[in-house]
């Protein structure tokens, strides 16, 4: 009877688990269900209310947060620095204005909200930052999630194919080489600085000026930039962005990681096209410090620390390639044989043992280059074209020259002007002396 009375408590025990683990998951059924029935049962009196109240809403923060950007424009006036969440902040209002311009346009003609959807439709990013739902936030996110994890697996296929171009000018033979036969040829894993030691060879300029136009477009794609224009429109993007990483690297440097709320996070890490969605804020904050250890501390270029990202993005749970350093090991494994041999060449030119075959064959292969850009200049006859090209200028350099030198250049030009001003007047004086003397 005893046994029985036990069996009998331990299955009402069991039962009663059950319902309360049962429970979290109706009552969250339920409450998805009158959401629908909620959406469903509204009016189009209903519907279009809502609408308008979101617009003022809107409407309101885009208010308030004007007067605090311009306090903040009147700070950095006065000579304050502001600090990154700051500069944030103005940046995203001035963002805002500039986009209200081409918005009001459809608030001030008579009829032409009609066309508000179709424009939304054709140009996402037309309406202010205020005005833009969480439905579609979301959906932008789920749409970028989807082309990163396309673009990943296309740059790894690519990259296996034509590999990673090396700058063989600082170039060393034993690093290089060392590297590769603990890859290739030992199995063997390199150390972190073996990697990074490596990483250095491949410089940013190099790299991208020598990257395939599918891979360039790739590469815009995973960093959530348009896609038109020429090769060299394209290189400028991602230079120009690379730049502004680099600037924003820095304030969150110095701020350290653990100033940002999860949202500036997960906004920093998607920037960088670091993985944010299903990741912990302490992951994201692991994620975010390497990154900058290797971009600051260790100068990796950044090139490789965003393809080494592609790498990471598709990788699952039981991948190898669980950190940075792996994925940036990765990247540089998938080099092919043929091109390993091609940059042993470089490796020989830079250390002077080339021949003059081999460095007849490198200066083919970049004449062949410079034919196919300007075809490619030729081909683009259109207006838009010839304006963007005008304006584009891809001669800067990634890593920005330090402010003390262009102080130093600027004191130089001083210094020349004052001495050609100086001789000048030497000039003229005996010129002066003799009218003088002439009129005595």
């Amino acid at each position: 009877m005893i046994d029985k009375t036990k069996a009998l408590e331990k299955a009402t025990l069991s039962e009663l688990a059950a319902k309360k683990a049962a429970e979290p998951a109706q009552s969250a059924s339920t409450s998805v269900a009158n959401k629908k029935e909620e959406s469903k049962k509204l009016t189009i009196g209903q519907k279009i209310k809502k609408e308008i109240m979101h617009y003022w809403d809107g409407t309101k923060l885009l208010a308030a947060e004007v007067k605090i950007s311009s306090k903040l424009a009147l700070k950095m006036a006065a000579g304050y620095e502001l600090s990154r969440r700051e500069n944030r902040q103005l940046q995203r209002t001035v963002q805002d204005l500039g986009r209200l311009v081409p918005f009001s346009v459809f608030v001030i003609v008579p009829f032409a909200e009609l066309l508000l959807p179709v424009a939304l439709k054709l140009f996402p990013n037309l309406l202010p930052s205020t005005y833009e739902g969480q439905k579609s936030r979301e959906n932008k996110a789920a749409q970028l999630r989807e082309t990163r994890k396309q673009v990943s697996s296309f740059l790894r296929n690519t990259l296996r194919e034509t590999g990673l171009p090396v700058s063989a000018i600082n170039a060393k033979k034993e690093e290089f080489t060392e590297f590769f036969r603990k890859v290739r040829a030992t199995g063997e894993s390199p150390s972190k600085e073996d990697v990074i030691k490596v990483c250095k060879i491949f410089k940013d300029d190099l790299t991208l000026d020598n990257l395939s136009r599918p891979q360039l477009v790739g590469m815009c794609k995973y960093m959530n930039l348009n896609t038109f224009g020429t090769d060299a429109m394209l290189r400028y993007q991602i230079r120009h962005r690379m730049r502004q990483i680099k600037r924003d690297d820095k304030a969150i440097s110095f701020e350290g990681v653990d100033s940002l709320s999860v949202p500036e996070l997960q906004m920093a890490c998607a920037s960088r096209g670091l993985r944010t969605h299903g990741m912990s804020p302490g992951r994201l904050r692991e994620d975010l410090q390497m990154w900058l250890d290797l971009r600051l501390k260790y100068n990796i270029p950044s090139t490789l620390l965003v393809l080494s990202n592609a790498y990471m993005y598709t990788s699952g749970k039981d991948s190898a390639i669980d950190s940075q350093i792996d994925a940036l090991q990765a990247v540089l494994s998938s080099i092919p044989e043929e091109l390993f041999h091609e940059i042993e060449l470089e490796v020989h030119n830079a250390e002077g043992a080339a021949t003059n075959k081999q460095r007849l064959e490198v200066l083919k292969e970049q004449q062949e280059l410079i034919e196919e850009e300007n075809e490619q200049a030729e081909s683009s006859k259109t207006e838009d074209s010839k304006v963007a090209n005008k304006g584009v200028k891809d001669d800067k350099d990634i890593d920005e020259k330090p402010k003390a030198e262009a102080k130093a250049s600027g004191a130089a030009k001083e210094a020349q002007e004052a001495e050609t001003d100086i001789s000048e007047q030497g000039k003229q004086e005996p010129v002066r002396k003799e009218e003088e003397v002439k009129k005595d």
